[in-house]
């Protein structure tokens, strides 16, 4: 029997299921649930703009390859996806009824034009004079002109505009709404205390439709919100006398033109300027046409105002320091001992303390550093800044290819280059997502080194809210890889298997991670066929490779005890001739699991890894990443505890099976959320005042 596998992108939305699975759940904080909903909005966002694209433009081509690498036929997998997202929109209007009506009881309201007070319309109608009409341009639409140029991630009005004595005959027109200029929500004066009373833009705009168009006489107005979703790849340029960051600003300006790939609308639209903005967008019956409920753009809501009295932060949801690093400087003590940090449980203060104390060090010579994403006040940014200041050589090895963070990137380059650090761009056609430090001193005629690898960004503000794991660490095995890493990221222009390939401590994108992986699991399957223990535990974000799953068939077959804890996309499915079934789990929570984990039995020897790589083709060949080996014992066991833990939830986790129905693990057992688990492992760690 032929392996099967279940499409990446149907798994995809599996996953965004999940989150909404939270936002439905009525023990959820009802603040976090709203979130919940501003999450999955967003991620369907992201969907459209590079899924359901590419698989648009796959369509195009005849390639069985192509199909392989979908799993499926891109053409039926479209199907599924709009069958399926239309399904997931009707759970979303229901939540979202419900949830306002939870937030009826605690007094918060909605409003809109129609349910205003004198003293909110008076406030209304001010606001909108003093704040919102500056930023505010209608655009009048007329059938032999053509469609005015829609920006992709905003949200616009459409107005239909009548005049009494002539009902039948209609004026369109269309509006920007401003959030990005004004913010999405606006809070409005209440007669009772204990009210809070919420309004959106849109809603300020739509109440003041006559006044904008009070100069055509116009009597009856009809608006309701849509969007357009358009596709977010772009070629880059092919001219070698253009640089890698102008192929990216002229990349990005193109991206603005891509061609739409879902029209979202309110139900309620005029059906006659509905039909005609389908027309001019040149959507057809093959584009995801999609009637939603009133409100769109809710990833906003991601960022809900703080109305809700209610809610008590639990402890278990608040950072703390690790013990290694309390009353001790950061650099003393990871010279003597590895220390791994576990965010967002440990504060993420020691990342930074190590780059203060080396800018400032004089004995400090080099700091080198990878960035993918960093926050938009990077605390990071600011401490390698005032290393250069300091007479330090700084590198910065900045990913401007990452997906969606490409402008902030160019702005952080420009400033970075400002300030005399040097900037490396990586490697034509590969992404470096590794995340490396290095940092060098010269101290008593000898040079020591110390660092750190990650399974995340470094990013202090997305720290507080991803689950990741961090090895501070003076290993010289491990600084001796790093090193050629980027030696490697400063030649790019060369052959850089070989010197990869001559790492001996961490495992290595493209090609080696990949090859080590597969050696790990066939040690595995002859175990499992000599009848001895053969155990492994992956945790991962994604799993889609289809060489790695089918090599876990293979480890399946012969017996080996499989354990997968996979956040997002699960291509694997269980099959007959499995002599042990496959365990899967998803866990969503309050924190994003974001960790990569590699846990292998190794005939008792127990090798661990920490990873910046998912199981996917694009980070095994396409791009540049790093897993590092956990050697020390106690860390070793703190690292297998805290996946036993979340192996043993039975309150968030969701069991992975093969027609991905989402049910909750339940069990007899106690118990057992593990995020709440692992902070009271880690805080157990930590010396009680």
């Amino acid at each position: 029997m032929a392996n099967q596998f279940n499409p990446r992108d149907i798994t995809w939305l599996s996953f965004n299921e999940r989150v909404l699975q939270e936002a439905m759940d009525e023990n959820v904080p009802l603040h976090l649930r709203i979130r919940f909903l501003g999450i999955f909005s967003n991620n369907l966002d992201e969907f459209f703009r590079v899924r359901v694209a590419g698989l648009k433009r796959a369509m195009d081509f005849k390639d069985k390859f192509i199909t392989e690498s979908f799993y499926q036929p891109p053409t039926k997998i479209l199907q599924q996806i709009n069958e399926i997202v239309i399904h997931q929109q009707q759970n979303f209007d229901k939540t979202w009824k419900k949830i306002q009506m939870e937030m009826a009881e605690q007094k918060v309201f909605i409003r809109t034009a129609k349910n205003l007070s004198p003293a909110q319309e008076r406030f209304v109608n001010e606001y909108f004079d003093e704040v919102v009409e500056s930023n505010v341009i209608p655009i009048l639409l007329h059938e032999n002109s053509p469609m005015p140029y829609l920006r992709d991630k905003s949200l616009y009005l459409g107005v239909a505009m009548r005049k009494k004595e002539f009902q039948y005959e209609s004026k369109f027109a269309i509006i920007e709404i401003p959030s990005r200029a004004v913010g999405r929500f606006v809070l409005l004066p209440s007669e009772d205390k204990t009210e809070k009373n919420v309004m959106l833009l849109e809603d300020v705009i739509i109440y003041n439709l006559p006044h904008i168009f009070s100069y055509f006489g116009y009597t009856d107005f009809e608006a309701h919100c849509f969007k357009v979703t358009k596709d977010a790849e772009f070629d880059l340029d092919n001219d070698i006398k253009t640089t890698l960051a102008e192929k990216i600003e002229k990349g990005i300006k193109s991206r603005r033109k891509g061609k739409p790939t879902r029209f979202v609308f309110d139900k309620e639209i005029d059906k006659a300027l509905l039909e005609f903005l389908i027309r001019k967008l040149n959507l057809s019956k093959k584009d995801s046409i999609i009637p939603g409920g009133k409100i769109h753009n809710f990833r906003h809501f991601m960022d809900f105002p703080d109305v809700f009295k209610m809610y008590q932060k639990p402890e278990e949801r608040n950072s703390f320091d690790h013990a290694m690093f309390i009353g001790q400087r950061v650099t003393d003590v990871i010279q003597k001992t590895d220390v791994l940090l576990t965010f967002p449980y440990h504060r993420y203060t020691p990342v930074i303390d190590l780059l203060r104390e080396s800018a400032m060090d004089p004995e400090v010579k080099s700091i080198q550093i990878t960035a993918y994403r960093l926050a938009s006040q990077s605390k990071i940014v600011n401490a390698l800044i005032n290393a250069v200041r300091n007479g330090k050589e700084v590198t910065v090895m900045l990913e401007l290819r990452a997906r969606f963070d490409e402008e902030s990137n160019l702005e952080w380059k420009e400033i970075l280059e400002q300030e005399g650090v040097k900037v490396l761009f990586g490697i034509p056609n590969k992404k470096v997502h590794a995340k490396l430090c290095i940092i060098k001193k010269r101290s008593h005629n000898k040079t020591v080194q110390y660092g750190f690898v990650s399974t995340g960004n470094f990013n202090e503000k997305t720290a507080k809210i991803y689950g990741d794991h961090l090895l501070m660490t003076s290993d010289r095995g491990i600084m001796a890889d790093i090193n050629k890493v980027f030696n490697v990221l400063r030649k790019p222009k060369e052959d850089i298997l070989p010197v990869l390939k001559s790492c001996k401590n961490l495992l290595l994108c493209p090609q080696f991670m990949r090859e080590k992986i597969i050696a790990h699991i066939d040690r595995e399957i002859e175990e499992a066929k000599a009848g001895r223990r053969s155990e492994m535990i992956i945790k991962t974000n994604s799993l889609s490779d289809r060489t790695l799953i089918e090599k876990l068939y293979e480890a399946a077959m012969a017996g080996v005890n499989i354990r997968l804890i996979v956040r997002g996309i699960y291509c694997a499915v269980n099959q007959k001739e499995f002599k042990e079934k496959i365990k899967a789990i998803s866990i969503v929570d309050e924190y994003l699991e974001h960790a990569r984990v590699m846990y292998f039995h190794s005939k008792g020897n127990e090798d661990l890894y920490i990873s910046s790589a998912d199981w996917m083709t694009r980070n095994l060949d396409h791009r540049i990443e790093v897993a590092a080996k956990i050697t020390q014992k106690n860390l070793k066991k703190e690292l297998k505890d805290i996946l036993e833990i979340q192996l043993s939830d039975n309150v968030k986790a969701r069991i992975l099976d093969k027609k991905l129905r989402n049910e909750y693990v339940k069990n007899d057992h106690k118990e057992i959320r593990s995020q709440i688990e692992t902070y009271h492992y880690l805080k157990s760690k930590v010396p009680k005042e």
